[in-house]
């Protein structure tokens, strides 16, 4: 029984009679990436639903950085399909003997490039969705709100030590 209590304390959780606690009774949130509060949508004390929305950065930067990221997608799309072009143009001159091998690796390693270069532009497009999604807090569980540290115009830096913008309770 010893070596079970240990076990379930060790998992963050106690046992007293037939109620189960949770270690954390309060859960300091704060927001994923860097900002400025716009807005804060609930009150200390409010109810609310895991997946409420409890408050938003401004979103003007990041959605900027979203749409740079896109163009940036867009032109690496069409650097991507030029280098395909000329790469099948350099395999058709040397299939008939018209150019050398060089002029066909170097069109061959363009594409290559133009492939890399394609990947990164949308794993960037991806971060840059993920960062703007990221600008609305949501409650991760059923709770209440405890208190409300960061109101609007707090600036959020995302780091090692983010300052908490709300307090949630179970």
């Amino acid at each position: 029984m010893n070596q079970r209590m240990a076990a379930i304390a060790l998992a963050g959780l106690s046992l007293l009679g037939t109620n189960l606690l949770w270690a954390a009774d309060k859960v300091e949130l704060t927001t994923r990436v860097s900002g400025v509060v716009e807005s804060v949508l609930v009150k200390p004390g409010q109810r609310v639903k895991k997946g409420a929305v409890l408050l938003r950065l401004d979103k003007t930067i990041l959605q900027a950085r979203l749409e740079e990221a896109t163009a940036d997608h867009v032109r690496a799309q069409a650097d991507e399909a030029d280098a395909k072009r000329e790469q099948g143009r350099a395999q058709e001159l040397y299939d008939r003997t018209v150019s050398s091998t060089s002029e066909l690796e170097a069109a061959e390693l363009r594409y290559a490039r133009a492939q890399a270069a394609l990947s990164a532009a949308q794993a960037r497009r991806v971060i840059a969705q993920k960062n703007l999604a990221d600008a609305e807090l949501k409650a991760p569980f059923d709770g209440v709100v405890s208190a409300i540290p960061g109101g609007s115009g707090t600036v959020v830096v995302a780091d090692c030590q983010p300052k908490p913008l709300i307090v949630l309770s179970r």
